[in-house]
């Protein structure tokens, strides 16, 4: 019997590196990044700043070119078959990016002629009304606030229907309404079969939407795992209060702390009691205290404290380094 052929992955990155050289220094942003997204996968991409994330994705893009390594989308180069890997992906990025001469509308029409899309009205009504653009479509461009050029970021990049959706950062600095309608609509497209490719440092936005996450630290992956395996590792409860007094040293050093929102360990019942004397100890008046479970951000300090510098016995680059512009 002939063999079923296998549906070629939604992005696929094999063996990518990225080496800058500048005044005689190499850096090497990413170092043979390996992994898979299945179609119809929602993926989460996490990384401290300079990890890599973009760089990644702007050689997806082909904004960027690979040093090494190859990156294809549902099976189309990125580099021998870009148009067409171009068509197949939607990309939203950091940056608020906006021509000043257009309305919203116009802008999105453009946008679809890019695609040689005609008679995209239809999609477009849709997708404003999905991110709540509707009573904005005849407004120009510079009339928008920064959350509604985010929105409409968002449109430009699934005008012309993409199977594969890539969001760096998107709900970077915009309000919690726009965080609802944003996930809201992009959910239902996951549903309806389309990849979600999402780099994010609101880590329960991750941890609530993907289920899978690839973590990145100075260019290798770290970590590659199911959300759930993932969160299996903060198998450890914590312990959060509030307070406005500095913590005793012991447990400033493993404490988690925001504004007045501290988080600490407790790996058992005895490190509940001992660090619950220590604040006695230390005249602390703690408020708010609760016992829960750790989550994924805590799994991401762990791994990122945890995982060796890929700085140290690096191997020597297999081609021609690139010069900085």
């Amino acid at each position: 019997m002939p063999s079923t052929p296998v549906a070629p992955a939604a992005v696929s990155f094999q063996q990518v590196s990225k080496v800058y050289r500048s005044a005689g220094a190499e850096l090497r942003a990413l170092d043979r990044v390996t992994f898979d997204i299945a179609p119809g996968e929602f993926f989460g991409l996490l990384g401290p700043n300079g990890a890599g994330k973009t760089t990644l994705i702007s050689i997806l893009a082909g904004l960027a070119q690979a040093s090494s390594g190859r990156v294809s989308v549902l099976g189309s180069d990125v580099v021998t078959d870009y148009a067409q890997a171009r068509r197949k992906l939607g990309v939203v990025p950091q940056e608020l990016v906006f021509d000043p001469f257009f309305t919203v509308r116009e802008a999105l029409r453009f946008q679809s002629g890019y695609f040689g899309i005609r008679g995209n009205d239809g999609w477009i009504d849709e997708l404003l009304a999905g991110l709540g653009l509707s009573d904005k479509a005849g407004a120009n461009m510079r009339q928008l606030s920064g959350g509604m050029k985010r929105r409409m970021l968002v449109a430009q990049a699934l005008v012309h229907r993409p199977p594969v959706i890539v969001l760096d950062e998107p709900t970077a600095g915009v309000d919690v309404e726009l965080r609802q309608t944003l996930w809201q609509f992009i959910a239902g497209l996951n549903r309806q079969g389309s990849t979600v490719l999402l780099t994010t440092h609101y880590l329960e936005e991750a941890e609530a939407l993907c289920g899978r996450i690839a973590m990145l630290k100075q260019g290798r992956v770290i970590a590659l795992e199911r959300t759930s395996t993932l969160l299996k590792r903060a198998s450890a409860k914590v312990l959060r209060f509030k307070t406005d007094q500095a913590l005793p040293a012991a447990l400033a050093a493993q404490a988690r702390v925001t504004g007045r929102i501290v988080q600490l360990p407790l790996p058992d019942v005895a490190a509940l009691e001992r660090t619950l004397a220590d604040l006695r100890a230390a005249g602390l008046q703690p408020e708010d205290i609760e016992i829960s479970q750790a989550d994924l951000e805590d799994v991401f300090l762990d791994l990122m404290r945890d995982a060796p510098d890929p700085n140290t016995a690096r191997p020597a680059p297999a081609q021609p380094l690139e010069e900085l512009a």
